[in-house]
């Protein structure tokens, strides 16, 4: 419980500071901060009218009275520094979780537990809504407002419902029925009408991994939930008929109380995090149960050991990569061993290394250990040799496929065009030259982006190293590597330039424009393109960025009102009018596919020379998938070429041109050329590595 932590007492300070700062503000825009001393502003006194005559704006600041200011903010900032180093010191949200389980402020404290663990959330939503604004091009501080209060609360809803799932506050658990895991009789759910899901028969049995697919929206994750508890006792959903988990009928029993023989690992890990450390993590459930900390440790320890994590065990968790975060979170759901397993995405933002880890690691569980595991997952391909049963959702219905029988793959190939592209690069220190490697590859199109040189540090670690390379017009070419290889890092420096090297679009240098506030040659769609949402309306959005773009660009630009609305429609393959009843809709409530190509028409408002979309297909279904790929292609142009960073090979071979591969931060000296074309792709060959390529 004991141990110095400085991320609470780093926030305590900067929120102490953004307090006084805010009061001598206040106090400056509310009488002008006069007082004694220096005058700093001579600043003119606004009386307002009508019922607020009694209120002036402003006037003079002087140096006396930014002191008072300052001071009579201080007894509230020092009450924060407290709770700062108390936090830093003692892990209180250790101190509320015992309250939590018994005595007369239960309730009390398992909100405050909530609140504790969410306020550095509030940190990162500032954070990441900072860097969406910036890749925006907005502004105002007002525009963040909204994404960050919108952040925040996902994140403590999220909290809230991991925490439920792995026995929070629980005083009545249950014990369950190994033999029948899963029992679904006549039942069905619905959730405000938004989607249901009717006459839901099966039973599953121990030691059987059963994989739901259907498109997005269909109620996958809403089923999962279900047999978990949140549907009914968490997120407010409807359950009729028989729902049996265990043994246990689900619509009486809460989340909490059959955590120890339900295991749930959510779609996004991250967001349902609870602590800070991986070995804390992992012990959550067993830890707020009042278990032992010599037992929680040795089962922590036997959890790590056995899906190979060991390592891992004292890293922030905030410091995993994707693959680490989904073995980190399943670790957390079986420090209980429980009877039934449920997996939501599990590979949805994963490269192949960790994919094929992940997957043995469920299959394991089911075949080896008796573990019901039920997966929700698009990429079905995936599970073809795992699966022991297929259960497809389609109009509200699900049905079981007969044994045997394969779901249709959620990826197909498909044709596009086949356009020729030259590719260079700078590979790696000590790899074959740069010169040979250009000189094998002829160029089609013209010439339109040049990156030389370009390294990102991240402190004292180098993640993208002296990359070098060139895009011409009309391309899609599609950047792929490991989790943590730097494809994010280097998306990030290219929109935002503030990195050793430089990047050439258009002729001109792209750290110049910015300097100059001219419009962007580059603009990107970052892998969470939800945070570049700001506004309450799709229509509010497309208004939002077509100022930004005029403001930018100047009063001559000559844009049309309603271009990003038009953008949008031309994206999704609409015209104006059928795309209209999007337009009224909150940007959150679309579809996936339909948000990202959103994101995408927001960041095309400025006409950018180069796009760069990182990770397009995560969690996206088949449709999502060929609506997303066919907006790239229509926002590829004789002008312009788009750069996606993705781990889907299928995509990849679908609509990329060419592909770049990213390893420990520096470009390979292999290329593959027309991987998108016609299924067949090429290799560039460089002495000493020549081999077959496979897409």
């Amino acid at each position: 419980m004991f141990r110095f932590r400085l991320a609470p007492l780093r926030a305590a300070v900067l929120f102490a500071l953004g307090f006084v700062v805010l009061r001598i503000g206040y106090r400056v825009l509310f009488g002008g901060g006069g007082g004694t001393g220096l005058v700093v502003l001579d600043l003119p006194r606004v009386p307002l009218a009508g019922p607020f005559s009694h209120v002036v704006l402003f006037g003079p600041v002087t140096t006396g009275g930014i002191g008072n200011a300052a001071l009579s903010a201080l007894p509230v900032a020092a009450v924060i520094l407290v709770f700062g180093v108390l936090n830093a010191l003692v892990d209180v949200s250790r101190l509320f979780a015992r309250g939590a389980r018994r005595g007369p402020l239960r309730t009390v404290s398992r909100a405050l537990v909530i609140a504790w663990a969410t306020f550095p959330a509030l940190l990162d939503s500032v954070r990441r809504v900072r860097l969406a604004a910036a890749l925006r091009g907005e502004r105002t501080v007002a525009a963040l407002l909204v994404p960050v209060f919108e952040q925040t609360i996902e994140r403590a809803l999220a909290l809230a419902a991991s925490m439920e799932a792995r026995g929070f506050a629980s005083v009545g658990a249950v014990g369950g029925a190994c033999d029948r895991p899963v029992v679904l009789a006549d039942a069905a759910l619905d959730f405000d009408g938004d989607w249901r899901l009717e006459h839901l028969d099966l039973a599953l049995a121990p030691g059987t991994l059963t994989v739901i697919v259907g498109p997005t929206g269909s109620g996958k994750s809403g089923l999962l939930q279900a047999m978990s508890g949140l549907f009914q006792h968490f997120h407010g959903g409807r359950q009729h008929g028989r729902i049996e988990i265990a043994g246990v009928d689900r619509a009486e029993t809460p989340p909490r109380d059959t955590a120890g023989f339900v295991g749930l690992v959510p779609q996004d890990v991250r967001l349902s995090f609870v602590a800070e450390t991986v070995a804390e993590e992992i012990g959550f459930a067993l830890a707020v149960r009042g278990v032992a900390a010599v037992i929680v440790e040795q089962r922590v320890r036997e959890v790590a050991a056995q899906l190979g994590i060991t390592p891992l065990l004292g890293r922030p968790v905030s410091a995993l990569s994707a693959g680490e975060a989904t073995l980190v979170s399943l670790g957390g759901a079986l420090i209980c061993r429980p009877v039934l397993l449920l997996v939501d995405e599990p590979l949805a933002e994963l490269d192949t290394e960790a994919r094929d880890r992940v997957l043995r690691v469920l299959d394991r569980l089911a075949h080896e250990a008796g573990v019901c595991v039920v997966v929700a997952e698009h990429n079905s391909r995936e599970f073809e040799t795992f699966a022991d049963a297929w259960l497809v959702l389609d109009g509200h219905r699900a049905r079981m496929l007969p044994p045997g029988d394969q779901p249709p793959n959620r990826v197909g190939d498909r044709s596009v065009p086949s356009r020729n592209a030259r590719a260079g690069h700078r590979p790696c220190p000590g790899s074959e030259s740069e010169a040979g490697l250009r000189a094998a590859v002829p160029f089609a199109g013209k010439p339109l982006a040049g990156i030389r040189g370009l390294t990102v540090r991240h402190g004292d670690r180098t993640v993208v190293d002296a990359v070098s390379l060139e895009l011409a017009a009309g391309e899609i070419v599609a950047l792929e590597g490991r989790n943590g290889a730097g494809k994010s890092s280097l998306l990030n420096a290219l929109a935002l330039p503030s990195t050793r090297g430089t990047v050439i679009v258009a002729g001109q240098d792209v750290s110049d424009m910015h300097r100059r506030n001219r419009r962007r040659a580059v603009a990107l769609v970052p892998e969470n393109f939800d945070d570049l949402f700001f506004a309450t309306t799709v229509a509010d959005e497309c208004r939002r960025s077509d100022r930004s773009t005029r403001r930018r660009a100047g009063p001559r630009a000559g844009l049309a009102p309603g271009s990003t609305a038009g953008t949008f429609a031309r994206l999704l393959g609409h015209d104006s009018a059928a795309a209209a009843p999007l337009l009224e809709r909150h940007p959150r409530d679309l579809s996936a596919g339909q948000r990202l190509c959103l994101a995408i028409a927001i960041q095309l408002a400025d006409t950018p020379a180069l796009l760069l979309v990182d990770e397009p297909t995560r969690g996206l279904d088949a449709a999502a998938r060929s609506l997303v790929g066919t907006a790239l292609e229509r926002a590829s142009s004789r002008e312009s070429a788009v750069l996606f960073a993705t781990h889907d090979h299928d995509f990849t071979r679908s609509f990329a041109i060419r592909t770049l591969h990213l390893e420990a931060g520096c470009l390979s000296a292999e290329l593959y050329i027309g991987a998108g074309a016609s299924g067949a792709a090429s290799a560039v060959g460089t002495p000493g590595r020549d081999k077959p390529v496979t897409p």
